[in-house]
């Protein structure tokens, strides 16, 4: 172990854990990562890696927490940024070439455990909520000051707009399953959310 590494807080050793443990189950899955994995990246034993989280379980779901934390923050940026534009600007910093984290990547891990782990299944139904109503708030704001069109369901605008994080997750860990047809379906969305398109 470094010298810089057993100077650290306990709270700073905990973010440190956390954030190779977010980077190991990015990269992997929920059932693929191990806890001597994430302790031996982290520079760490195992024992120390659970003196700060009880669980395999409960380390995923802080990175979890720690995820969408992150994507939130960058979104408010983005907000505050270009309020009227944001919601493509969260779209394309969101699958930035070279991202180490997204939110729906965890998302993805935690549903094929969900069945039999009511608990990951409880936190995941709890967060993707939480997003959804974020984004809600977003297309409301938008609406209001007229960057969004007054007869969009913002309901139902927010739960494609999360669905539009699948697909493009789905697409990049497919390698680019879409092709240009993504950037078709995104500027779709904008000139539809704009009011530029015709209504179905």
């Amino acid at each position: 172990m470094t010298e810089t590494k057993q100077r650290l807080t306990a709270d700073a050793r905990r973010q440190a854990v956390l954030d190779t443990a977010c980077r190991v189950f990015s990269r992997s899955s929920y059932r693929g990562a191990t806890t001597a994995e994430i302790a031996r990246e982290a520079g760490i034993s195992e024992p120390i890696l659970y003196r700060h989280f009880g669980s395999k379980r409960d380390l995923f779901l802080a990175c979890l927490d720690e995820a969408w934390a992150t994507f939130r923050a960058e979104s408010e940026r983005a907000i505050a940024a270009a309020p009227d534009t944001c919601l493509g600007a969260i779209a394309d910093a969101y699958m930035a070439k070279g991202k180490r984290l997204r939110v729906i990547d965890l998302w993805i891990q935690a549903l094929t455990v969900s069945m039999e782990d009511k608990v990951i299944a409880a936190a995941l139904r709890k967060q993707i909520r939480e997003v959804h109503e974020f984004f809600a708030e977003i297309i409301r704001d938008g609406q209001h000051r007229g960057s969004i069109h007054a007869d969009r369901d913002e309901v139902a605008e927010a739960w494609i707009f999360v669905a539009g994080g699948l697909l493009a997750t789905i697409d990049s860990r497919l390698g680019g399953l879409l092709g240009d047809d993504l950037q078709r379906v995104r500027t779709e969305r904008r000139r539809w959310m704009a009011g530029d398109a015709p209504q179905p």
